[in-house]
């Protein structure tokens, strides 16, 4: 029966597929796996707009600052810093500034310190403009433009944070007085001459006329301070320097004050200046000569590097340090100052613009002093 029932069945013909046909189905099993995957993986939608469509402007993008605190700028940054001669005596160009006597730019030193901290809004922001009208006659023009743009970036970052944030934050203390709804009395009259505490208002943040006032003084006398101390530094011998501290504290070594070890450690002090700042910029030089790949370091081999470079500037700084020390020593030198006598003076000056400088110093504290009389 079964035999039968194997015989009678029929089967289909026994055809050896054609190489067309292999090649439609192994086409059609790739075309079902690459819609297979393409279902299971998200969907991201696209659209590009041509430059037509935008106005003619670029792509967004390409204004995103990348690597806008990379370490390879940073470093660049420091170099060029410290590039312009800071604290420096530049001899040339000659000018009014070089034949003032020394000890009159002492006095107007401790002036810009002490006495536009007390003086008027206007009379700050008008020695601020003195300054930089100033520094732009006596100093080169290298050496202005770096050290004024740098300064008022810092006054400007200075005054915006202190601006903003000395009246944003909510007080803690409240009035006990009840308000004028429960004890029935008229509200307080507001002021005729259009007084207004709020100036401006940021959101959450408002400049007042608290915070106006404390960022004006912060800015004018971070900028007094740095901008007078450069021009001074520029256009005075450390010699001049000195004389003039030496004249103005000479009477303090009766009430035993040591005025020579004073005058000697200014003078170390600002012959050491110069080598701080070119040892930092030449590290740094070096550390950006060498071409880093920073994109192929780590976050901790990055700070590796920058505790390495500060590691250098300091054992840099204590090699020369020790020179000098033991260039003293050879000279002589034993710790004592008063049995060694340092030759210095005031140098050459001019009567009149000694004259001129006088004259102005005594405006100064006449326009800072009398309006609040």
């Amino acid at each position: 029966m079964y035999p039968a029932l194997l015989v009678s069945h029929p089967r289909p013909p026994a055809t050896v597929p054609s190489l067309r046909s292999l090649h439609s189905a192994r086409n059609y099993s790739q075309l079902l796996l690459q819609r297979c995957s393409v279902a299971l993986k998200p969907r991201i939608k696209c659209a590009a707009v041509s430059n037509d469509e935008i106005g003619g402007s670029k792509s967004w993008e390409k204004w995103l600052p990348r690597n806008l605190f990379g370490a390879e700028k940073v470093f660049g940054a420091i170099s060029g810093a410290t590039s312009s001669p800071i604290a420096q005596y530049i001899s040339s160009p000659t000018t009014f500034l070089h034949s003032v006597d020394p000890r009159i730019k002492m006095a107007w030193l401790l002036a810009f310190v002490v006495l536009p901290a007390k003086a008027d809004m206007t009379v700050r922001v008008g020695v601020v403009v003195y300054l930089a009208l100033l520094s732009v006659w006596v100093q080169p023009t290298e050496v202005w433009k770096d050290q004024l743009g740098r300064v008022t970036l810092l006054c400007g970052i200075l005054f915006v944070l202190l601006g903003l944030s000395t009246d944003s934050a909510p007080s803690l203390l409240r009035s006990r007085s009840p308000p004028s709804s429960v004890t029935g009395l008229p509200n307080l009259a507001a002021s005729y001459e259009g007084y207004k505490y709020v100036i401006m208002k940021f959101g959450p943040l408002q400049l007042t006329s608290k915070g106006l006032s404390a960022a004006t003084t912060a800015a004018c006398l971070t900028f007094t301070i740095f901008q007078s101390a450069s021009l001074c530094l520029t256009t005075t011998t450390s010699e001049q320097l000195a004389f003039a501290l030496q004249c103005f504290i000479l009477p303090l070594k009766n009430c035993g004050v040591p005025v020579a070890e004073v005058i000697l450690t200014l003078l170390l002090s600002l012959r050491f200046i110069n080598l701080v700042f070119d040892e930092v910029r030449n590290v740094a030089l070096g550390i950006v000569s060498r071409r880093i790949q920073w994109e192929q370091l780590t976050t901790l081999e990055t700070v590796d590097v920058f505790f390495t470079y500060i590691r250098r500037i300091f054992k840099n700084v204590y090699s020369h340090a020790e020179q000098i020390s033991q260039a003293m020593i050879v000279r002589g030198f034993r710790g004592d100052c008063n049995s060694y006598r340092i030759f210095l003076s005031a140098g050459s000056s001019a009567k009149i613009a000694n004259i001129v400088s006088c004259s102005c110093l005594i405006g100064l504290v006449c326009a800072t002093t009398l309006p609040r009389f």
